[in-house]
């Protein structure tokens, strides 16, 4: 095989949470270039006719959609019961959901906290578990979560979501380090400031967003589109020795 065979992801089945748009939708795209077949779903996601849906079957693959609201345990398990009925074999799973909630600490109550915690950090450890079981048992998968540059920093007026995503990076090394063994990689991205929504308000802010695109060595923020490349990395073969890892994808910021 060569080089450029490991990458090729025809005949994977992958799973994308948090896909209707921004960083979710670009990797599920990316993962449909490069061959797969996608399951979408989103708190807001189309059933039917979504852009999604269009755009990946346009790229010659298939495309089924969902709608969940990660932030509802219930509902969480409701959909993995679906899915695992739908599709027997999910070979990828990439746990993207996120919300955010900017309030500081002395104002950021207990239904923020929970809210951020659940959609950003249960939900992935369920769903990686509920997935997950089955990879281990059929000695292979890949799993990659939507970590943050607050993986590593505590952002400013955001508690719960710094805590989620330290969270993340401690979770993918947890399991990389049962099931590496067992022929399932568990990694994660760190997205730096790239175009969201997410983002809406620090970019709209014009005291931080300069500030932040002054830190940022390549200049500028980033586009959903950059992680196209790093999410088909660590889906395919060509990471098969890569487990336990955050990967940064910032512009040079955590080099700064």
């Amino acid at each position: 095989m060569g080089i450029l065979d490991k990458f090729n992801l025809e005949g994977k089945v992958a799973l994308v949470t948090g896909s209707k748009r921004g960083l979710g939708k670009a990797m599920a795209l990316g993962l449909a270039e490069a061959g797969a077949d996608i399951i979408g779903v989103s708190v807001s996601m189309e059933e039917s006719g979504s852009e999604l849906e269009k755009e990946v079957t346009a790229l010659g693959r298939k495309c089924k959609c969902y709608r969940c609201d990660f932030g509802d345990r219930k509902a969480t398990y409701d959909f993995i019961k679906k899915v695992k009925a739908e599709f027997p074999v999910v070979d990828i799973l990439v746990s993207n959901a996120g919300t955010i909630e900017r309030k500081p600490a002395v104002d950021h109550t207990d239904e923020m906290w929970d809210k951020v915690i659940e959609v950003n950090l249960s939900s992935h450890f369920v769903m990686a578990r509920e997935f997950g079981k089955e990879m281990v048992a059929r000695g292979s998968g890949k799993i990659v979560m939507t970590a943050s540059l607050m993986s590593f920093q505590g952002g400013i007026t955001i508690p719960g979501y710094a805590a989620s995503k330290g969270g993340i990076a401690s979770l993918v090394k947890a399991l990389a380090n049962e099931w590496a063994s067992k022929g399932v990689n568990v990694n994660a991205i760190a997205p730096g400031y790239l175009a969201t929504d997410l983002a809406a308000a620090l970019r709209n802010d014009p005291v931080r967003n300069p500030s932040i695109i002054a830190r940022i060595p390549a200049g500028n923020w980033g586009q959903p589109e950059d992680l196209k490349g790093t999410v088909v990395f660590l889906c395919s073969e060509a990471a098969s020795y890569v487990h336990g890892i955050v990967l940064s994808v910032d512009g040079g910021w955590m080099g700064r």
